[in-house]
C-alpha cells in the first residue's frame, strides 16, 4: 500500500500532516492549533465549545462576577476630568449645572425677580425648563468651582473618597451593568427631586446623589447577605447624618432623590426571584424607575412653563 495515502490532514490548514486527533470530535489537530485539555488533546473548536457550556459565574444579584471594578474608575476619572476642565474654563458649571429654571437677559445676566428688570432686549428662559434635559446628568459630573474656596474642593474630595470606598464593593457585589445602572439612575433621581422641590433658580452640582444611591445600594446588599447588623447600622446612621447635615448647606432634595431611587433599584436587584425571569424583573424595576422620574419632571415643567414642555 502507497504510504502517502494514510497521511491526514487538519481541516483548518489541508497543507499541514497531522498526527494527533482530538479527543472530544475525533479530528486530526495539527501542531500549531492542538490545545491541551485535562485528558488528550482538543482542537479550537472544541476549546470554544467547551469554554462556552461553562457556567459563568455571578453575583448576589445575577450580575456578571469580575474582579475589577472598571466603572467605579470610569466614573471616578469622569468627575476628575470635569472638575479639571471646570479650573480651566468655569463656565462649564453654569452651562450644565442643574437648574430648574431662570430667565437670563440678553447679556447673560441672571433675573431672580423681586423687582423691575430693565433690559433692552428679550428675556430667555434656561434650565431644564428651557428645554436643557441634559442638566439633570450633566450636573452629577461636575462639583463647587475651587476658586469658590476650601468648600470647593473639599466637595469632590468627599464625593470621591466616598465613591472610592464604596462603589469598588458596590459594583462588585451587583456587577458592571447593574451598578452603572443604579449609579446614573441614582443621580437622575436626586436631580429629579430637586427640581420639584428646590428653588428652580438655584444652580446645584456634585456627585452626591448617586453617591447616596450607592449608599443605599451598600445597605440593602449587606441585609440580603445577612452581614454582621452592628456594622450596617453604624453605616446608615452615618449616612443618616450626613444627609440631616447637609440640608444646612447643600442640596439636600438631591441627596434625598438619589438616597430613594437607589435604595429602590436595590431592593429589586437584591430580592428579585432567583429564576429566569430575575433578569426580566431587575429590568422592569428600572424601566419603570426611568418613566416614573421621567413623567415627574414633565409634570413640573409643565406647570413651571405654563402647560408646554420644551423639547
Amino acid at each position: 500500500m502507497d504510504s502517502e495515502s494514510t497521511v491526514t490532514m487538519f481541516y483548518r490548514h489541508p497543507a499541514v500532516e497531522c498526527h494527533v486527533r482530538c479527543t472530544r470530535c475525533e479530528r486530526y489537530i495539527c501542531p500549531d492549533c492542538v490545545r491541551q485539555a485535562p485528558v488528550g488533546h482538543q482542537c479550537p473548536a472544541c476549546v470554544r465549545e467547551g469554554a462556552r457550556s461553562v457556567r459563568q459565574a455571578r453575583t448576589i444579584v445575577g450580575g456578571r462576577m469580575s474582579t475589577t471594578p472598571v466603572v467605579t474608575y470610569v466614573l471616578f476619572a469622569l468627575n476628575v476630568l470635569a472638575y479639571l476642565a471646570e479650573v480651566v474654563r468655569p463656565e462649564i458649571v453654569d452651562r450644565f449645572a442643574m437648574v430648574g429654571a431662570r430667565l437670563v437677559g440678553p447679556g447673560g445676566e441672571y433675573y431672580t425677580g423681586g423687582g423691575p428688570y430693565l433690559t433692552s432686549g428679550p428675556l430667555r428662559t434656561e434650565g431644564v425648563a428651557g428645554g436643557e434635559w441634559e442638566r439633570l446628568l450633566t450636573s452629577a459630573f461636575l462639583h463647587q468651582s475651587p476658586f469658590e474656596g476650601v468648600f470647593g474642593i473639599l466637595h469632590i474630595t468627599v464625593n470621591m473618597v466616598v465613591l472610592w470606598q464604596l462603589g469598588r464593593v458596590v459594583e462588585l457585589m451587583l456587577g458592571r451593568v447593574r451598578f452603572a445602572a443604579l449609579y446614573l439612575l441614582s443621580a437622575l433621581g436626586g436631580s429629579v427631586l430637586e427640581l420639584v422641590l428646590a428653588d428652580p433658580g438655584r444652580a446645584s452640582v456634585g456627585a452626591s446623589g448617586a453617591i447616596f444611591g450607592t449608599g443605599a445600594a451598600y445597605y440593602v446588599l449587606h441585609r440580603r447577605l445577612g452581614a454582621d447588623t452592628a456594622r450596617v447600622n453604624r453605616f446608615v446612621a452615618v449616612l443618616v447624618l450626613w444627609l440631616l447635615i447637609s440640608a444646612g448647606f447643600t442640596s439636600w432634595q438631591g441627596h434625598l432623590g438619589g438616597l430613594l431611587v437607589g435604595g429602590a433599584l436595590a431592593l429589586a436587584f437584591a430580592y428579585a426571584p432567583r429564576d429566569g425571569r430575575r433578569a426580566a424583573v431587575q429590568a422592569g424595576a428600572g424601566a419603570g424607575l426611568v418613566v416614573l422620574l421621567a413623567v415627574t419632571a414633565a409634570i413640573k415643567v409643565s406647570e413651571m412653563t405654563g402647560g408646554g414642555i420644551p423639547l
